[in-house]
């Protein structure tokens, strides 16, 4: 298995499952948007700004999944903004504030964060990226 092949492979499925999570919070009093257990009644700013931030995640992880040479810090935020998504479902969920099919549909972001800090762990024991730029040709 290619970890990079796979890493871009998990990249992809980010920007499906944001455009996904962005379209229920844009619209949290639709059917999907109840099934996830969004509160129906949010203000219109609050659902745009949050929606736009999700897309703009997906963007990113689409961008990174087409980079020849794939950004290590880009990866890890990455890593980290899925951790903490879930884990600020997992903490309202904790105060009972959402149900818990929000959790399980919030499994797949901290699923795909440890994709990310995987792919990180194998990178960086691969030794440290030579930008393509200043990688010598082959002879």
């Amino acid at each position: 298995m290619d970890p990079d092949k796979f890493v871009r492979r998990a990249l992809q499925i980010s920007v499906v499952f944001n455009l996904g999570g962005a379209v229920l919070f844009a619209f949290p009093a639709s059917w999907l948007g109840r099934l996830a257990g969004l509160p129906a009644s949010v203000p219109g700013p609050y659902r745009g700004l949050l929606a736009f931030f999700i897309t703009l995640f997906g963007g990113a992880y689409a961008w990174l999944s087409v980079q020849r040479d794939i950004d290590r810090p880009l990866v890890a935020f990455s890593s980290i903004g899925k951790t903490g998504a879930f884990l600020t479902i997992a903490a309202f969920w904790i105060a009972g504030q959402v149900p818990g099919r929000s959790v399980a549909i919030a499994t797949g972001d901290v699923l795909l964060a440890a994709v990310f800090a995987w792919w990180l762990f194998v990178a960086t024991e691969r030794g440290p990226a030579i930008p393509s730029a200043a990688r010598p040709e082959p002879i």
